[in-house]
């Protein structure tokens, strides 16, 4: 309550309020300062004294005054002055003006007639209830004060600003609410500036001891006790000041004397009995306080509300972080783990490319070792003198030296590995999906908003040789557009999935499946609020025969292609490789060649490789590949350029060359003409294979696939 007994312009409690005709007041001093100055254009109006003690006004209050909201001009007197509430407070000027003030609340001017501040009635009952306010706060503090004294040897208030052993206060500012020493007092409020303006009074214990002093050496009160609020004079008409106001004209909304009625001032306005409408207003009054009791306990209500709400807040917080720590701490843990899974890969592709190399040098070395010895022992040769004897090993030799100089053929003096690892590690989307990573504002109530599970639409899912086709579509609209899906598969052997396609598209054919195998395949949505569950996990089986071509995008240059890339021949007489379209790493598979041209004796080889295989050279020539190479009377097995494993036997034009391939037994097998051609060439294979051939422009042949294992061949 204490707000609404200050005054809007000193900030203190109420001294003489007067009260505007906007129902607001202000102090009678404040109310003489709050005056601006009419502009020297105006016309003067005659002003009067008055001799009234109580309502005494200077000249001042007879300067002309207008609102700036009014008439858009505003005052111009030097030397302006702003009270502590932001009141402008003008200095008194030139007399004889007729006089305004402005409500500092409302910022209503009015204007005053020649009573000046005398027309405005003064409010009785403010000025009631702050002597009453005064009176039970310096009861409080008087009782305080003795209670404090009881369980303490100083009651005294001390200054709040002392920086140690604060002493007893001297004073205490209203308007600042805080107790001063005199030193402290001096220091840090001194009355000048906009300071002057606050009022300082003697702290509680001290205002309580001097009224308690005052009353003792008063005879005539009882006990120092002043007399009650309520007992004071009757509120007196401003015309008539002997007359009391005993009527109310609700016209003008001012109480009123009879003799005021008698000379006609109220004339055809509505007046009635004082006591009545004091009690009309009273009901009324009553009834708007119990709408704002109602309004204030719901507000009460309403703050017990929020402080139970600042706990919840403190434990949804703790709770909140927590769940956030512990998804930072799952990604960092999946970061760990796929590092860990990454470094594997490159460990071995290390361990790879150092067994590569360690091969190549073991191997280079044992051949150059052979090269050497033989040299030394044809440089021995060449300084015998006996010519008969030499002619006897001459042709032998030269072959010998021929044989090993075809030996180190381009191929062979270059590495097969480079010390870089052709592996990347692209990043860059993944950290700045992490430095985009934010919360998303608000709770959607209609439920989530990533897409729903795509359904597989099974009828139109199918497997061809080693591909797979798949379609799926949209079982509902999410709230947001679909921007992509993700199409997974496992490994044929019920391992890890791995993302086979990410697009729009809702149909998807995936390539280089293993033969023979079943395939487990989902499929999820997202957009921009995130990644949507999977769908139902369908099963997709491989062809159990091969059915598959030449490669022309691995395939050398001087290989030509027809027939759909089933028949293929070679521009050059040296051999080149070609590979077909297949892939193996399990099951047993079947397949033949069928010689179309076969001239002027030449080596054809076939069998199996890895896709890094040499294309420049006879196949087997090198560690990736296993052949035979065969022709028009006998064969061998060669692999790594080691010939193994002689049979007599060759082709013809119109014969066919079969290869069994058996990664259940991890062996490889050549048939001519549905017989078995020699042993079993290979043994311990194992990983992944791809049907290769090498030929020169003497030989033709076309691929024949989509085979199964004959009957009369043993597996």
């Amino acid at each position: 309550m204490e707000e609404e007994l200050k005054c809007p312009v000193c900030g203190s409690l109420f001294k003489d309020p007067i009260l505007l005709p906007c129902s607001h007041n202000v102090c009678l001093v404040c109310a003489r300062n709050i005056t601006v100055q009419t502009p020297e254009g105006e016309t003067p109006v005659q002003s009067r004294a008055s001799g009234s003690s109580d309502y005494d006004y200077l000249d001042m209050d007879k300067m002309s005054l207008y609102s700036e909201t009014d008439s858009g001009y505003g005052s111009y007197t030097p030397c302006q002055l702003k009270s502590p509430n932001g009141v402008r407070v003008f200095p008194p000027t030139l007399p004889h003006r007729h006089c305004s003030l402005t409500c500092p609340l409302c910022h209503r001017s009015v204007s005053l007639d020649e009573r000046g501040l005398r027309g405005f009635p003064r409010n009785r009952l403010l000025e009631a209830l702050v002597a009453r306010y005064q009176q039970n706060r310096a009861a409080a503090s008087s009782s305080a004060s003795s209670a404090s004294a009881a369980s303490s040897s100083s009651s005294a208030v001390k200054c709040q600003l002392c920086d140690r052993n604060p002493v007893d206060a001297a004073v205490m500012c209203e308007q600042c609410d805080v107790f001063y020493c005199n030193a402290c007092q001096q220091r840090c409020h001194p009355s000048r500036g906009p300071l002057a303006k606050h009022r300082l009074v003697p702290p509680p214990n001290r205002a309580a001891g001097g009224a308690a002093g005052a009353g003792g050496g008063g005879g005539g009160s009882s006990g120092g006790q002043q007399p009650p609020a309520t007992a004071r004079k009757p509120a007196t008409c401003l015309d008539h000041e002997a007359e009391n106001f005993s009527m109310y004209c609700c016209t003008c909304k001012a109480p009123t004397c009879m003799k005021c009625l008698e000379e006609g001032k109220h004339n055809k306005h509505d007046v009635k009995p004082l006591a009545v409408m004091w009690k009309q207003h009273k009901c009324q009054l009553s009834q708007a306080l119990n709408g704002v009791s109602d309004k204030a306990k719901d507000a009460k209500e309403f703050l017990v509300q929020l402080k139970n709400m600042l706990q919840q807040i403190q434990e949804s917080g703790v709770e909140f972080e927590a769940c956030l720590v512990a998804q930072c701490d799952s990604l960092i843990e999946a970061l760990t783990r796929q590092k860990a899974k990454l470094l594997t890969k490159v460990t071995k592709e290390k361990e790879y490319k150092l067994k590569v190399v360690r091969d190549q040098i073991t191997h280079c070395t044992m051949k150059l070792r052979q090269t050497t010895g033989m040299m030394e022992y044809c440089l021995e040769v060449l300084k015998e003198n006996d010519p008969s004897g030499f002619l006897q090993i001459s042709d032998a030799l030269i072959k010998r030296v021929t044989s090993s100089q075809d030996q180190w053929v381009k191929g062979a003096l270059e590495p097969k590995v480079g010390p870089e690892f052709d592996l990347t590690l692209n990043t860059d989307s993944l950290l700045q999906t992490i430095l985009l990573l934010d919360f998303c504002q608000g709770k959607v109530e209609s439920g989530p908003s990533v897409p729903a599970a795509p359904l597989l639409q099974l009828e139109k899912c199918c497997t061809r040789n080693n591909s797979a086709t798949l379609a799926w579509r949209v079982t509902a609209p999410p709230s947001n557009p679909i921007e992509g899906y993700i199409l997974e598969l496992d490994d044929g052997c019920g391992g890890q999935y791995r993302e086979v396609y990410v697009g729009k598209e809702t149909v998807c054919t995936v390539d280089g499946l293993h033969f023979n195998s079943s395939y487990n395949a989902r499929v999820k949505a997202y957009n921009g609020i995130g990644v949507g569950p999977y769908s139902k996990t369908v099963v997709l089986k491989t062809s159990d025969v091969a059915w598959f071509t030449f490669d022309p995008t691995s395939a050398h240059r001087d290989i030509v292609l027809s027939n759909e890339n089933q028949t293929v021949s070679c521009n050059s007489y040296d051999d080149r490789v070609v590979l077909g379209t297949a892939a193996f790493s399990k099951g047993v598979h079947y397949w033949e060649v069928s010689i179309d041209r076969y001239d002027n004796h030449p080596d054809p080889a076939f069998g199996v490789a890895r896709i890094n295989t040499m294309k420049d050279m006879m196949l087997g020539k090198d560690d990736k590949a296993w052949a035979m190479y065969v022709d028009n009377n006998r064969s061998w097995f060669m692999h790594n350029n080691s010939h193994t494993n002689r049979a007599e036997g060759g082709i013809t034009k119109g014969s066919t060359v079969g290869i069994l391939l058996d990664l259940t037994k991890h062996t490889l097998t050549f048939y001519i003409n549905k017989e078995q051609h020699g042993p079993t060439a290979f043994e311990n294979l194992d990983g992944v294979f791809v049907p290769a051939v090498s030929l020169n422009r003497n030989v033709q042949v076309t691929l024949l696939t989509g085979l199964e294992v004959p009957k009369n061949i043993k597996q």
